[in-house]
């Protein structure tokens, strides 16, 4: 029985991580009540899950708060302008939505189109911002042409992320685990596709430098190029 008990048996291993999904959750859900903060707190929670994925050692409550701190200010810009094209898309279904106009189903078919790709860049944006450096136009491009480049996998995202809200609408009883989870796991759950994702894009330590299949995609090579950049002018300097 003692062996159940165990720090290192599964069973303890399970609890120790639901607990830590737990406090994650909480401090998820009380930072987004501001709406300022929200994006950074979505932020700093894919943070923390991939690193829980990748089995990395980390303090929860000081790591989510370094990201926090450390990504504050893009966080914000990139959730205030993922807010006001949201609420953009919908006005203008709202108001095509009560038009007559002749070309009103046109137009309507535009903005379903649009706003597909505002759903699929925004499952990437703050997940991405989590792991790679980046100016802020650039992690927008790069999270829409991830959302394109893996979309069977971000159509798997869109339904992690709807699982909490359909369940919501299947049951209110769910509201309690929703409070101290209904951040957390999909985040989880979600961030073991983004490190098989994000595993593409990412650098091998041991390869040299080349230039990136994607132009767009700047952060795949971009310390190594310095370095390389570096080497060659130290290099040059010796000679």
């Amino acid at each position: 029985m003692g062996r159940f008990f165990n720090l290192d048996s599964p069973l303890m291993q399970f609890l120790s991580k639901m607990a830590d999904l737990m406090i994650l959750n909480v401090i998820t859900l009380l930072l987004c009540i501001p709406i300022i903060t929200a994006g950074d707190a979505i932020c700093a929670l894919y943070y923390m899950t991939i690193k829980m994925v990748k089995g990395e050692e980390c303090y929860i409550v000081r790591g989510y708060f370094k990201s926090f701190k450390e990504n504050f200010r893009q966080a914000t810009v990139l959730w205030l302008i993922s807010l006001l094209a949201g609420l953009v898309l919908a006005g203008d279904f709202m108001i095509l939505r009560s038009s007559s106009f002749s070309f009103g189903n046109v137009m309507m078919v535009l903005i379903m189109v649009v706003a597909i790709i505002y759903l699929f860049t925004m499952l990437y944006l703050f997940p991405v911002l989590s792991r790679f450096e980046n100016s802020v136009k650039n992690t927008i491009k790069n999270s829409f042409f991830m959302s394109v480049l893996n979309l069977p996998k971000t159509i798997l995202l869109l339904l992690i992320n709807l699982a909490p809200i359909v369940l919501l609408l299947v049951t209110f009883q769910a509201m309690p685990f929703l409070i101290m989870f209904g951040f957390s796991v999909p985040a989880y759950v979600c961030s073991m596709l983004f490190v098989r994702i994000f595993k593409r894009f990412e650098p091998d330590e041991e390869e040299e430098p080349s230039g990136g299949e994607l132009e767009t995609l700047s952060f795949i090579r971009e310390e190594e190029e310095e370095k390389r950049k570096q080497l060659e002018q130290e290099n040059g300097e010796n000679v």
